[in-house]
């Protein structure tokens, strides 16, 4: 365990060699930091495509636009025009073109508004041409290796039955059964000089079959002769235990199984001589929402399956399978590492990227972040270190340092962060917990400071040291108030292995709860933390252990409960991933009623004391609003203060500029009235009207 005062003296440090310390940003400019991911780098290593976000107030919307960087020179351009959303950038075999998915208005008639459709490009730069037209836009692509064609998945548009079937009842849907499945289609290139290309001709040729099989992930062989697929038997979250790899033919053909048992099964990705496929597995658990997903690997023609290496303790993503091995990044803790497994030995091992950015700190990055060149000597990736704002580098082989790319975090320019630190504790249990303890740029551990906890979702999320833009929770705010924040990884988070993953199992809430309270209680009991202005908040699972506080406890001053469950057996009749409750509950509500009882804020109303704000959509299915509407009722009804915010239109992410602003201002308020004592507005004050940020 690292003591903190390793953290007091690393601040005092930092804060001595930083400018004085400025206000924080604003909801507003916070809202309208832009950042960069999904970097693609082309086969020769010499250019990386990568996604840039952009806050369009006009339209209340964030949206996406390609740019790309040349390695030698430096030198960035945006690629696409800033008009919808361009993303998924993918470059064809020989470098000469990118593809990519786009929102825009299209060029072809009869293209759908608002719907992702495939468009190809020069690389050198010129005039986008669209490729298809569904109805439903297209969920993904690949090249095949001769740049002739790209397969596509896509729901097929409405047949004239289901049009007729509008026309004569209007639109309704039957529950389980009327589903859009997603199907794999071959859509041909136009052949053309690089100048000007011409539009597209003929349909997309179907290869999967509809009734049977809803497509996921997939990949063309190295040959270019065969698709390699996920597929499930229909679309919905809770079929996902049905999930298998198969084979196609490009040029169509019959579809073959190649894995079997329980699943999921899938991301299938082809070794270079394509004999084999490696893909994610959970290696039969049949607890797939908290097992870990694993790296498996199978003959093209299903035999032989086996896990590569069974010893590795976290949960795998597949990136690519080179000359070496195949690589994959995986959360180490609050750090994530690329890794190589190679299936002859059944052994892993970490990939050195080539140093980090500010000396003696490891990477810190999320994901999928990692790109590589063809000959898999260059890798391009979105990282930081800790305190850092995320970046996209190059590490090529025989250099000793990666390369930085872009320059994100130059907007927090003019500003003074405040610091980031991984802290350990041990929870109730004995379990050794971690998080990240957030302190303003001039902390001194002689002082006291208010507390507030911001607890991720998932569970099987992750909190790291990282400078992110400010979006649910005004966090840089809050510690510019003078407040200490903390993120704990409490039970069940992804980075510390199996074991820790499934300590909530039967113990949700009632673990999550100790580990954060225990979390707290270590640092009150270092002197820092005034034990008198604590305040929690979180959304999803976050939401649900804010709620467990709300009703468990008489610590805390304010609690804002995101998006949160209250009562397990409302969630499990009401959610989309029913599974995923009789998972961790091991049980529905009818076999064991009294597991959802225990694991139940609801339970415990009687204890509540603590004035709550509660946040959710109104169209949530993830964690429906009867959840909200039976806390708020509860807790009027012994006399808490409580207020409930709707999102009208909304599902469980609240992905908006405006509402994301609600949001924030909404949690300010809060907390400020409570933990700092200021008048508690009744309603949001409006804004002038913003213009987009270009």
């Amino acid at each position: 365990m690292r003591p903190l005062a390793v953290l007091a003296g690393a601040v005092a440090a930092l804060a001595a060699l930083a400018s004085p310390c400025v206000a924080a940003p604003s909801i507003d400019q916070s809202l309208e930091m832009h950042t960069v991911e999904g970097p693609k780098i082309s086969p020769d290593g010499a250019r990386v495509v990568y996604e840039q976000s952009r806050t369009n107030w006009d339209d209340n919307a964030f949206e996406t636009d390609l740019w790309i960087a040349d390695v030698k020179s430096g030198a960035r351009r945006r690629l696409t025009p800033p008009v919808k959303s361009s993303t998924n950038a993918g470059w064809s075999r020989d470098g000469r073109w990118i593809a990519f998915l786009s929102d825009r208005p299209g060029q072809l008639k009869g293209t759908p508004d608002g719907k992702n459709q495939l468009y190809v490009m020069p690389a050198d730069g010129g005039e986008a041409v669209q490729l298809t037209k569904f109805d439903k836009g297209v969920q993904g692509y690949d090249w095949s290796p001769d740049g002739a064609s790209l397969i596509v998945s896509a729901a097929a548009n409405d047949s004239k039955g289901a049009k007729d079937r509008v026309d004569s009842f209007g639109v309704y849907h039957v529950f389980h059964a009327d589903y859009d499945m997603v199907r794999l289609w071959r859509v041909a290139v136009p052949v053309a000089d690089p100048v000007g290309r011409t539009p597209p001709g003929g349909e997309p040729t179907l290869l999967t079959p509809g009734d049977t099989l809803s497509v996921g992930g997939f990949a063309v062989s190295p040959d270019g002769k065969t698709v390699a697929f996920d597929a499930q038997r229909d679309p919905d979250l809770i079929s996902g235990f049905s999930s298998q790899v198969y084979t196609v033919p490009v040029d169509g053909g019959a579809v073959k199984a190649v894995t079997s048992g329980i699943g999921p099964n899938g991301g299938p990705v082809w070794s270079p001589d394509g004999a084999q496929i490696a893909y994610h597995t959970s290696n039969g658990d049949k607890n797939s929402f908290y097992a870990l997903s694993r790296i498996a690997v199978v003959g093209r023609d299903g035999q032989n399956p086996h896990v590569i290496d069974p010893n590795f303790d976290e949960d795998a993503v597949i990136l690519k399978w080179g000359p070496e091995g195949v690589y994959f990044q995986s959360l180490q803790r609050t750090q994530v590492g690329l890794f190589l497994a190679d299936p002859a030995t059944k052994t892993t091992r970490r990939v050195d990227l080539g140093g980090e950015p500010l000396g003696g700190a490891d990477w810190v990055w999320e994901g999928p972040i990692a790109s590589f060149s063809r000959n898999f000597k260059s890798v391009a990736f979105l990282g930081a270190a800790p305190n850092q704002y995320q970046d996209i580098y190059i590490s090529t082989s025989g250099q000793p340092k990666a390369l930085q790319l872009t320059h994100a975090g130059d907007q927090l320019a003019g500003t003074t962060p405040a610091h980031r630190q991984t802290v350990q504790w041990t929870s109730t249990d004995g379990a050794d917990v971690e998080g990240v303890l957030i302190t303003p740029p001039d902390f001194d551990p002689k002082k006291t400071y208010p507390l507030l906890v911001v607890i991720h979702g998932g569970p099987a999320g992750a909190d790291m040291p990282l400078l992110t833009p400010d979006r649910y929770y005004p966090v840089e705010r809050f510690v510019a108030k003078g407040a200490l924040v903390l993120k704990p990884n409490y039970r069940g988070s992804t980075g510390y292995g199996a074991k820790f993953r499934a300590l909530n199992v039967k113990n949700l809430g009632v673990g999550d709860y100790a580990d954060v309270i225990s979390g707290v209680d270590s640092l009150i009991a270092k002197g820092f933390v005034d034990k008198d202005r604590v305040g929690a908040m979180g959304w999803s699972e976050g939401g649900y252990i804010s709620a467990f506080i709300t009703t468990s406890s008489d610590r805390f001053k304010a609690v804002s409960v995101g998006a949160g469950i209250s009562d397990w057996t409302t969630y499990y009749v009401n959610t989309d991933i029913t599974p995923f409750t009789r998972q961790y509950l091991a049980s529905t509500p009818w076999e064991d009623p009294e597991m959802y009882r225990k694991t139940s804020p609801i339970t415990y109303i009687a204890k509540a004391k603590t004035p709550t704000l509660i946040q959710h959509g109104s169209l949530d299915r993830r964690v429906p609003l009867p959840n909200a509407f039976e806390l708020r009722q509860a807790l009027e009804d012994h006399n808490v203060p409580v207020k409930l915010v709707i999102y009208d239109g909304f599902g469980h992410p609240i992905d908006k500029p405006k509402q994301q602003r609600a949001v924030m201002e909404e949690n300010e308020a809060w907390f400020s009235h409570y933990i700092w004592g200021e008048p508690l507005a009744p309603a949001l004050t409006p804004r002038p009207a913003k213009t987009d940020t270009k």
